[in-house]
């Protein structure tokens, strides 16, 4: 057996209102004063309500940071990081999406160390210390709340990454009460981007190893089964936890089996043209998976029934086939746009789209089980554009 790391959170909570045992948890820090991450409208849909009671309650003060915007820009993870600093904060808790847990985790060291930001993307390098951390996503999505990655837009327009294990959270709490709200179009989005992330990681180049696969063979089976569901009936909470439980499980096996080339595609999407990144993801999964089949048709094919219970197994090529198509049938089911021109990308822009991608060359291509270059980055932009079916 090839040598393996696995790093992944220590303790985990999943209950229907976990988040009104925020208070007690954060006794056991001893902590006196917190600072809550989460933006205007999490907290105005009364989501941190329950939270906000039990450390009251607990007897701890606390700080309430909602300026978290979609994408972490850097200078609102340094605002919330003085913050933290002026008022004495000793522990930190995050209640929202990806984009307020990537901001807490970096708010929780940047509190504690005397590192700059600009000084910490890439692996390893924050090496510090950091506060107390508590992560309760509100997205069956990201499954930031257990990987050791902030991702951070630059003034630049930029994404980059930090990646240190100090960034894996003390406690992550799962509540599905905190997402029976989320709008249909959020619900798809976020759940196949935590789709993409068991995909990528049972399928990555490098660091694919048999724990994450059973992370994310599990992630991917819960997803499939419950992500219509959650689409047509927002309330139904067990197909809800079932969702979070999916998600972070995606989030732990691509925390160790990192994710590739779909990632790589969506992110200049995002940036240039301001999409949120799960339909990003969503817009270009069917494609990027179809160029990958040469390299990883074994693997789609190990795939086919996890995510189609009943399938019956033909052949790898027949079986692959039988998975992207479920993918792609997802995607429509849950109201994906069949074309990139439904957010505003024409032919002109795919060459910088392409050259955009290029760019996480080394921390996602890298990871891809098929090279990719330039003019085939270019291609599947324009097979998405044009909503190309597969051969």
């Amino acid at each position: 057996m090839k040598p393996l790391t696995f790093q992944t959170p220590s303790k985990i909570l999943i209950e229907a209102g976990a988040s009104s045992k925020i208070g007690g948890l954060l006794k056991g820090y001893k902590a006196t004063h917190v600072l809550l991450v989460t933006d205007e409208k999490v907290r105005a849909a009364g989501l941190t309500r329950n939270a906000e009671a039990a450390i009251a309650e607990a007897g701890i003060a606390r700080t309430v940071f909602d300026g978290v915007v979609v994408d972490a820009p850097s200078h609102v993870i340094e605002a919330a990081a003085e913050i933290c600093r002026e008022c004495g904060v000793d522990a930190v808790v995050a209640i929202g999406g990806g984009s307020a847990l990537d901001t807490a985790k970096l708010v929780a060291y940047l509190a504690k160390t005397p590192d700059k930001l600009d000084d910490i993307y890439g692996v390893d390098l924050a090496t510090g210390d950091r506060l107390p951390l508590l992560l309760v996503p509100t997205t069956a999505g990201t499954g930031s709340e257990v990987t050791p990655i902030s991702i951070v837009k630059t003034p630049n327009n930029e994404k980059k990454a930090v990646i240190s294990p100090l960034l894996i959270p003390d406690w992550v709490i799962l509540d599905p009460q905190l997402t029976l709200g989320l709008p249909p179009h959020l619900t798809a989005q976020t759940g196949i981007d935590a789709m993409a992330h068991a995909i990528e990681a049972y399928t990555g180049k490098i660091k694919k190893n048999p724990t994450s696969d059973q992370f994310a063979l599990k992630a991917l089976a819960l997803l499939s089964a419950n992500l219509r569901k959650v689409y047509t009936d927002g309330s139904d909470l067990e197909a809800r936890s079932e969702m979070l439980l999916g998600s972070m499980l995606a989030g732990m096996a691509f925390a160790n089996s990192p994710v590739a080339a779909v990632h790589a595609l969506a992110y200049p999407i995002g940036e240039i043209f301001d999409v949120g990144h799960g339909l990003s993801i969503a817009l270009v999964l069917p494609y990027v998976l179809e160029f990958n089949r040469p390299a990883a048709e074994a693997l789609y094919a190990e795939l086919s029934d996890v995510i189609q219970p009943g399938y019956r197994r033909q052949s790898d090529a027949a079986d692959a086939a039988a998975f992207i198509a479920e993918i792609e049938a997802i995607c429509r089911d849950c109201g994906v746009p069949g074309s990139l021109s439904a957010v505003g990308i024409g032919e002109g822009d795919l060459s910088k789209l392409a050259k955009g991608a290029m760019k996480h060359a080394e921390r996602l291509l890298v990871n891809n089980p098929r090279e990719l270059d330039d003019d085939q980055a270019r291609a599947i932009y324009a097979k998405a554009l044009a909503g190309a079916s597969r051969p």
